[in-house]
């Protein structure tokens, strides 16, 4: 397979497979529009469930950005690295997905993408835990390759891309500040009045555009960043690999602080010149 950082488009997977794949089983995921990775339904539900936009992550430089959140379940790893958080070793337990918060008026304050639960012999909950799940915003169009992709996968697996308008990048402030944030503050907040712990589960791309985050020593944290990156294949036709790159222990207090600090002056009056200037087309 050839080396995906020589790609000219910006797909690094489709329907679970790098674009260049084409054993059996990526035609059949790529036929079929199915998802590899624990959907809630086995086919691939992104953006639309009738016309999925089958992209799991893009080329960033010569990095892989997530862009989807349902990817980072591959062999359930985040579930497995959360609980060894949240749960002393030994403790038995269980992972819920998409279950409803309510704020303190009864008003719905989001779903957690997975409640991991600890249980007893009689099989009753003591204890839990909150893992979130954070993929990347694309900035641009990424529908118009992956629909010409899809159009004939095996002779469009290295077709160039760089010459398109609207060239889709990960779009890392608004993953942040729009999406990670707030949620944090909101959801986060609670978890933290309930005395429970939270982690939420990114990768290295947009990991490495957070401000710096103070650590803790774990045994003091209310919270852990989980940080992954996609190995790479290691056969012809194969899979990225999820794989754990570090964790961050740190306060939720910390955390929210740290994220979500004002832009800097220069930032903001910057984006105000773009607006201006795009009034004037």
């Amino acid at each position: 397979m050839p080396d995906a950082r020589q790609q000219k488009h910006p797909l690094a997977e489709v329907f679970g497979f790098p674009p260049a794949a084409n054993d059996l089983a990526a035609a059949r995921h790529r036929a079929n529009r199915l998802c590899p990775f624990n959907n809630k339904v086995p086919n691939c539900t992104k953006d639309k469930a009738q016309d999925p936009l089958g992209v799991c992550s893009v080329l960033h430089g010569e990095q892989i950005a997530i862009t989807c959140p349902v990817r980072f379940r591959q062999d359930w790893l985040i579930a497995d690295h959360a609980a060894d958080f949240f749960f002393p070793s030994g403790t038995n337990w269980t992972a819920l997905t998409e279950v409803r918060l309510k704020d303190a008026d009864g008003g719905s304050a989001g779903n957690i993408d997975v409640v991991l639960c600890a249980y007893d012999e009689q099989g009753h909950v003591y204890d839990f835990g909150a893992l979130e799940v954070q993929a990347v915003y694309i900035s641009g169009n990424v529908r118009n390759p992956f629909a010409h992709y899809m159009g004939d996968p095996v002779k469009r697996a290295d077709m160039d891309g760089t010459k398109e308008a609207n060239y889709p990048r990960p779009d890392f402030l608004s993953s942040s500040r729009k999406r990670l944030a707030p949620q944090l503050l909101f959801k986060g907040g609670i978890l933290h009045a309930w005395k429970k712990k939270s982690a939420v589960a990114i990768d290295e791309t947009f990991y490495a555009t957070l401000p710096k985050i103070s650590p803790v020593p774990r045994e003091e944290s209310d919270f852990a960043l989980l940080v992954y990156k996609l190995l790479p294949p290691t056969k012809k036709d194969g899979q990225y690999q999820l794989s754990l790159a570090q964790r961050v222990y740190t306060t939720l207090g910390h955390l929210t602080d740290e994220i979500s600090w004002p832009e800097r002056l220069e930032v903001f009056v910057y984006r105000l010149n773009e607006a201006i200037e795009m009034l004037s087309i």
